[in-house]
Order: structure tokens, then sequence, then C-alpha cells
């Protein structure tokens, strides 16, 4: 990654991180640690700056690949993915819930335009009388005690008879 760090665009680049990270090769957390190893050496300022704790954003396929064993983790079914439900591509659906869970990421969320779309959304899903929560990257990826402790009590007032 180092190598590729002084051949690569920054988009490029990241592009490479995610595509490690995700097939596993080097996960981002521990490719961080390592750079420690080889300051001063070429690629290195360029990787610290993309692997930044508080900016550097996994894909949505990966930030949902880390989200489904939080909601296995605490009792929830296998849901639904990649459904339309009420006009809108969802990311994870459970119906027996009535439960709609989005991971955001900030790659498809953080323009104004991206910004007012989510809200129609949830508004969508609240008029059809369903829950619907949405988690973000850092949530999911350094607040999985959070996560899940939310999914359990919003799947606990779910499943209440009423």
């Amino acid at each position: 990654m180092i190598d590729l760090a002084t051949e690569q665009d920054p988009k490029s680049l990241l592009r490479s991180i995610n595509e490690a990270d995700k097939l596993e090769v080097i996960l981002a957390d521990d490719l961080r640690r390592a750079l420690e190893s080889h300051t001063g050496q070429a690629g290195v300022k360029a990787l610290r700056t993309l692997l930044d704790r508080d900016t550097f954003v996994l894909s949505d396929e990966e930030l949902e690949r880390l989200f489904l064993p939080l909601a296995l983790g605490v009792g929830l079914s296998l849901p639904q993915t990649k459904i339309w439900l009420n006009g809108y591509e969802v990311d994870f659906y459970w119906p027996e819930l009535k439960l709609v869970i989005e991971t955001d990421g900030l790659r498809y969320h953080r323009t104004p335009s991206a910004q007012a779309r989510d809200v129609r959304r949830d508004q969508a899903h609240t008029a059809a009388g369903f829950t619907r929560l949405r988690f973000t990257h850092w949530q999911v990826k350094h607040e999985p005690g959070y996560v899940k402790q939310v999914l359990q009590a919003t799947a606990s007032h779910l499943n209440r008879p009423g």
C-alpha cells in the first residue's frame, strides 16, 4: 500500500484500500497501525491522510458487512437487504418488525441533496407505519456497543404485544 500511495491519486488509493479491506488482504485499522514503523517513507503521509480515523470511510458494501453481525448479535433475524420499500431502496428490512435500517457512509450522504433525499425517505417510511433507524459509518465502525444497545432496545420495543 505504501508503494501504491506513491503512484496513485488519492481517489484510486482510497479504492485500493477499500478493496484490500473488503477482501481482508489488509484491514484499514491494521494498515493504520503498521504505518507507525514507516515514518518518513514516501507514501506514508498520503496513506495517513486517507486513513485518518475521523474521516476514513468504508464503502457502503463494507459498512453493511460490518453492520449485519451487530444486528444478528442482538438476536434479530436475518433481514431482507437491498429491497424496494415505499419507493426507496433500503439497506436492511425486518418485515416482522416493520423495521428499516440504513447504514450511512459519507460517500452517498454528505451533500445537501442527498440529505434531503434521506429525510424524504425517512418520512415515507414513517408515514407508512415503519420504524426506521440510521447508523453512521462512525457508529458502526467505532461504536458497535452503542449500535447494539439501540438495536436491542428498538427490537424489544417492537416485539412487545400491542
